[in-house]
């Protein structure tokens, strides 16, 4: 094979492969690129800046890697050859001052970004936030809306351009919360309670799910997110409040079992200081998991 049908095998190669990638991120939605509310976006352009700054070295050094293979292989006696080369203040300069400046720039990035994204705090809006309670469980989610006195599993819906407070825990082996088109996760852990605060700009439903390994029914440990308008909201509100089950502290320890692959189910009612309940029980340990024994 000629050296320039070889050259041309690369090229083709390498502008197949190009194609490739674009047509996948064309065609598929990559959550994390596709965000649906200001946390999200501010994630994805940070995102997009670590990689567009890594590029800068990436590429190039694939191109040098592929140049030299090509130049200096050994059928080509036309190479230079220069053993006693050893120094450039123009090289040097290059490859010393591109990754300082990408460093710097990364540095600065880093510092804005750790504050912006910060998630205990709340979000800027006119609008009153919502708080929603999280409970990680084996392996589904529990969701409690003290506002509203109600609670869901598996399924979280919330009104457009509101602000969530989302207070997240754990009654069962450490998980990790994650919105992909809403934001980053964040761990759940218990007998401590996190925050996460996001919103959605716009309605539709989003795929939550559990972004720690956290047993033999993780891969199945999925909710919905669901963004609304307001009047869908209180419809859907009016619709949970409605259910006959009601959630104690008996009827959580039921809940609270490991199962997996669990249905939407709601409760009319939440029993007064359930969260903290469930966040405290591990302050003591002569008490009873998940309240056993209790009304």
């Amino acid at each position: 094979m000629s050296k320039k049908i070889k050259a041309a095998v690369m090229v083709g190669f390498a502008g197949v492969l190009a194609v490739l990638v674009v047509w996948y991120f064309k065609n598929n939605s990559v959550a994390v690129l596709t965000p649906q509310g200001p946390i999200g976006q501010k994630e994805r352009n940070l995102i997009l800046l670590a990689v567009g700054l890594s590029l800068i070295v990436v590429i190039p050094v694939y191109v040098m890697l592929v140049s030299f293979a090509w130049k200096y292989r050994a059928s080509n006696k036309n190479a230079r050859y220069d053993p006693k080369f050893d120094h450039s203040r123009l090289v040097e300069s290059i490859w010393w001052g591109v990754p300082l400046i990408i460093i710097s720039i990364l540095a600065v990035a880093t510092w804005k970004s750790s504050n912006e994204l910060d998630p205990f705090k709340p979000l800027a809006s006119n609008v009153k936030p919502m708080t929603v309670q999280v409970v990680a469980l084996q392996w589904k989610w529990l969701f409690i809306y003290p506002q509203q006195n109600f609670a869901s599993v598996n399924l979280a819906e919330f009104p457009v351009n509101v602000p969530i407070d989302f207070e997240i825990t754990a009654d069962a082996p450490m998980n990790s919360f994650w919105i992909p088109k809403l934001g980053g996760q964040i761990y759940a852990m218990s007998g401590m309670s996190t925050h996460l605060h996001l919103m959605a700009n716009r309605a539709g439903d989003y795929r939550g799910s559990s972004a720690n390994i956290s047993g033999e029914g993780f891969a199945s440990m999925k909710f919905i997110a669901r963004a609304s308008s307001s009047g869908d909201f209180d419809n859907w509100v009016r619709q949970a409040q409605q259910s006959n089950s009601t959630l104690s502290l008996r009827s959580y320890t039921e809940l609270a079992k490991p199962s997996k692959n669990g249905a939407v189910v709601y409760y009319s009612s939440v029993q007064n200081g359930l969260y903290n309940s469930i966040v405290t029980k591990f302050f003591d340990p002569t008490r009873k998991p998940s309240g056993e024994g209790a009304t």
